[in-house]
């Protein structure tokens, strides 16, 4: 039998193949998304009721998988319902995308100014052995632990930070958590302790959750001790102690400031100024 490859390279099976990576990239960061939030829990029951539909159907149980189809009809308006906020937001983050390299410029510039402010609070903290655990947002999502915060939805400056980790005040106590946008989502939030044996038994409880919610999600996290004022940096279930301002200042800009573009087409200006028109500043 005569082997062609040509039979293989086919656009129907390259096709194929290209819809299955397309759907495999589509659910990877779908799960990344909802890791570390209630939306887990939904999945689970998603896939309990599929898997009960399966069931019924190879029992042919005709009232258990008609109450299922049910549910399932239905189910589509209730998420849509319930994840209202979610899907606001992430209709709001597509419309912003830089599609053509639109806004890039302005995000390296924008990150700049977050790495600033940052630094500003980390080293008055430091400096004066003030307490702080600060924990970033990357990926995955912190909506649990958001929900035991108090709300504050704020720009990041350095002065903000400072005021809310001065000793004796209502919200130095717990952590502050910054969102995707780089807001101040909440602060007195509480995270997870780790039980990590390689944590130093002379580091204390916010050393230990900043290990502790490195190791369920890949948020990026600052502890300024209060006992020596040194810098410590948790991501992945790895921490890295004591660290100069030169250390942290390179890990926070490898982190979080994109690469600023050199040039900008002439098409890709005016497809931005099309794209951009009618959007709020």
């Amino acid at each position: 039998m005569h082997f062609n490859i040509s039979n293989i390279l086919t656009w129907n099976n390259l096709s194929v193949v290209l819809d299955v990576l397309i759907i495999w990239y589509l659910v990877y960061h779908l799960i990344m998304l909802i890791r570390g939030t209630k939306a887990v829990q939904l999945a689970k029951g998603i896939v309990l009721i599929f898997l009960v539909r399966i069931v019924a159907g190879f029992m042919q149980l005709h009232a258990v998988t008609w109450i299922v189809d049910q549910i399932v009809s239905w189910s589509v308006v209730g998420i849509i319902v319930i994840f209202q906020p979610e899907i606001r937001r992430g209709l709001e983050r597509l419309g912003r995308m830089p599609l053509f390299g639109g806004r890039g410029n302005n995000a390296h510039d924008e990150s700049i100014k977050f790495v600033k402010e940052l630094d500003k609070a980390i080293q008055y903290m430091s400096k004066r052995r003030i307490g702080a655990l600060i924990t970033i947002q990357k990926e995955t999502g912190l909506e649990d632990y958001i929900e035991t915060g108090i709300k504050l939805d704020a720009d990041v400056t350095g002065e903000l930070l400072i005021n809310i980790f001065i000793p004796n005040t209502p919200l130095h106590d717990g952590a502050v958590i910054i969102d995707r946008n780089h807001r101040i989502a909440v602060a007195a939030a509480y995270l997870p302790l780790s039980d990590n044996k390689m944590v130093p038994k002379r580091l204390g409880t916010r050393h230990r959750a900043a290990v502790g919610i490195s190791e369920v999600t890949d948020a990026v996290t600052i502890v300024v001790s209060e006992e020596t004022g040194g810098v410590t940096i948790t991501r992945n279930g790895r921490f890295l102690l004591d660290m100069t301002r030169d250390e942290y200042m390179k890990y926070l800009t490898s982190e979080f400031v994109p690469k600023k573009e050199k040039n900008t087409k002439w098409y890709q200006k005016i497809f931005n100024k099309i794209w951009k028109w009618g959007a709020g500043r």
